[in-house]
């Protein structure tokens, strides 16, 4: 079987199990006290080109997304996200079981517009009952998207000095931030994102770690006594050495975005297979996500062999079906994949 059901299905790059295991017996203090988890902070600042950024290791995706949400708010507050965005579609109401609501907006191709998003605050202040419904209180993105689009410096931009006139903090969700800033498509380094974001996560899980996410807080706003809080969320770990050791080994000569870079490589094939083959693109990805329209006869010739997620059904009986890469997909399984899949039924002219 060969999977591209998501890009966490291996468990992690080899030169982290090599410092793992080079350093397991070196007594370290918890809680992210050790010299790695130091080294790892030390190494971000740098790659980010924010000397005085704060920096923080969490456990996972969905801890880090509900902890960063619940801390930064009010009580009062809700966070604004896309209709896809994965804390309103993918979390399991972990954000709502902080007691702070999801306010979803309208997307195109995964991503809120600065259009959209302005449109939706002046209406919410111009309601005169607005003291009696849930304040926007924070603005959430992902890069890259759900659907792996990506935004562009332009609408970054655009939708920061949307925030910023109602004063609101712009959280940027990089659960597979490698993947989108190694995209040929992308305009946006990441010492840009760190201008552009007042907060924003550096995903492992989904790049070459076994498990963890780093919080950016570029400009050193955390909230007050964040690390306290990251316990009480459940997302700090015991042995933070572990998610110390496998950043400063990501962020060494520049192997987290070496190994991304093969993710889009990989992708850059997989929709080259397919439109050569006849199929259909659901949308043009410029990621390590690829959405293809599968008919029913590659999706029996696939079955048991090739694995992937479908995202949605057509009503022409056709899946939107998800194929995605990661740091480890290799050339072989591109190949493999592309002597599986038959050729698109083509109606006749």
């Amino acid at each position: 079987m060969i999977s591209f059901t998501c890009d966490y299905t291996e468990g992690a790059h080899p030169a982290i199990l090599g410092a793992l295991l080079r350093t397991n017996m070196d007594q370290q203090p918890g809680y992210g006290e050790d010299c790695y988890t130091a080294a790892a902070r030390a190494r971000i600042r740098e790659a980010c080109g924010c000397s005085g950024a704060d920096v923080f290791l969490l456990v996972g995706g969905t801890q880090t997304n509900s902890t960063v949400i619940a801390t930064m708010l009010r009580d009062y507050q809700g966070v604004v996200a896309a209709q896809t965005g994965h804390i309103a579609v993918h979390e399991a109401g972990a954000v709502e079981y902080t007691g702070h609501k999801v306010l979803t907006l309208p997307q195109r191709e995964g991503k809120l517009s600065a259009q959209d998003l302005n449109a939706y605050l002046e209406a919410f202040y111009a309601d005169g009952s607005f003291e009696h419904m849930v304040f926007p209180g924070m603005v959430y993105l992902s890069f890259p998207t759900e659907y792996g689009t990506l935004y562009s410096k332009a609408e970054l931009k655009a939708v920061k000095a949307v925030c910023e006139a109602y004063k609101l903090p712009l959280f940027v969700d990089g659960a597979r931030l490698g993947y989108g800033l190694m995209s040929p498509a992308c305009d946006v380094t990441l010492q840009e994102l760190a201008t552009l974001c007042d907060v924003f996560t550096i995903g492992g899980t989904k790049v070459g770690a076994l498990c963890g996410e780093a919080v950016v807080f570029p400009a050193g706003n955390a909230p007050e006594h964040f690390f306290t809080l990251v316990k009480q969320h459940g997302a700090l770990l015991a042995k933070g050495r572990l998610l110390g050791i496998q950043f400063e080994t990501l962020f060494t000569d520049g192997l987290y975005f070496q190994i991304a870079k093969n993710a889009i490589d990989r992708a850059m094939e997989l929709k080259e297979l397919f439109v050569a083959k006849g199929y259909e693109l659901f949308l043009d990805s410029p990621t390590n996500q690829q959405f293809i329209l599968l008919t029913e006869a590659a999706a029996q010739a696939l079955d048991g062999k090739v694995a992937y997620e479908v995202w949605e059904r057509c009503p022409d009986g056709r899946a939107v079906a998800r194929f995605a890469t990661s740091w480890a997909t290799t050339p072989e399984q591109i190949a493999a994949l592309s002597a599986l899949l038959p050729q698109a039924y083509v109606p006749a002219p």
